[in-house]
């Protein structure tokens, strides 16, 4: 039993972490006024945002497997971890194909992820209460 409860502690750690970097990018794109260095940041974190997204995927199945639970909570965090990484590939999607030049692009590009970075932290908070709740 001391194998899921380390399973548990990082799941729950590792949504920390997730939700870390979704503020770091967050106040990177705040308080980040050059482009091509912000999609420097960014694209760095990119993979890392990823990574840590797969571990809390991959630990919250093996907790889900082992006691045998695929309750509506487990349902929903699962759209969610699916609806984050989706969100956060059509982001970088974005940010790839603006060039230096296009100021306009960059400016709806900064509001555009601004709103995909508030949207994640939400849902990814909104289903921690329910799972807290449930």
């Amino acid at each position: 039993m001391e194998l899921m409860s380390d399973a548990i502690a990082t799941h729950v750690f590792m949504i920390f972490c997730l939700l870390s970097i979704i503020i770091f990018n967050f106040l990177n794109l705040l308080f980040t006024s050059d482009f091509i260095s912000l999609a420097k940041k960014l694209r760095f974190m990119t993979p890392l945002f990823h990574g840590i997204n797969a571990t809390v995927a991959y630990t919250g199945a093996i907790v889900s497997a082992y006691v045998h639970d695929l309750s509506y909570t487990v349902i929903l965090m699962i759209v969610v971890t699916i609806f984050v990484m989706v969100l956060e590939i059509k982001r970088y999607k974005k940010m790839r194909i603006i060039t230096s030049e296009n100021i306009q692009a960059q400016y709806d590009f900064k509001l555009f992820a601004r709103k995909i970075y508030i949207i994640e932290f939400c849902a990814i908070i909104f289903v921690y209460i329910i799972a807290k709740l449930f």
